[in-house]
């Protein structure tokens, strides 16, 4: 039976951008959103947007939220995203209007192929929709669309695409009712 073998392991075909745009996003990053420091909101949006994040109108950062790759990351309006929240793009990350990601949860957006003696890097686009709430430490896997207004419960992981107005829970996250917004 064959075995993974990491030093066969390559993802050169992966380009993210520049080494300079990627390592000065990493210290811009480290400095303006992943901290608890006080910065304005104004300023976070401003970074984001000024490394290609596209940003809407009346978005909420809370402190110490790492995001990898702004250039793969589109945002819409009155978004919420809460403190330690990871955006791991390594693919693209689109966030649409009135969404809530709430502490600690994981938007990842990268695998690897583990049925492959190389471990192959496996990357997935996430796509929130209108009114989407992810719960506390929830996690979003790569590849998922989550359809408009529904919910990912706190510390569940979804692993497929959620339902319109569908509520998931557990890992892997199962739709357990639907949402009625009064």
């Amino acid at each position: 039976m064959k075995k993974v073998d990491l030093t066969k392991f390559d993802n050169s075909w992966y380009k993210p951008g520049s080494s300079i745009k990627r390592f000065t996003w990493y210290f811009k990053n480290r400095i303006v959103l992943k901290t608890y420091l006080p910065w304005t909101n104004g300023l976070k949006i401003f970074a984001l947007r000024l490394f290609g994040a596209k940003v809407g109108r009346n978005v909420l950062i809370k402190p110490n939220v790492n995001i990898k790759y702004p250039w793969f990351l589109e945002i819409g309006d009155n978004v919420w995203i809460d403190e330690k929240v990871w955006i791991d793009n390594l693919g693209k990350v689109k966030i649409g209007n009135n969404v809530c990601i709430s502490q600690g949860a994981m938007l990842l957006t990268g695998n690897h192929n583990y049925k492959k003696e190389t471990f192959d890097l496996v990357v997935g686009e996430i796509n929130l929709e209108d009114g989407v709430w992810v719960g506390a430490k929830a996690v979003v896997c790569p590849g998922v669309t989550m359809k408009s207004h529904s919910i990912l419960t706190v510390g569940s992981v979804l692993t497929n695409d959620a339902e319109e107005y569908g509520i998931y829970q557990g890992n892997p996250a199962v739709l357990v009712k639907t949402r009625k917004v009064e």
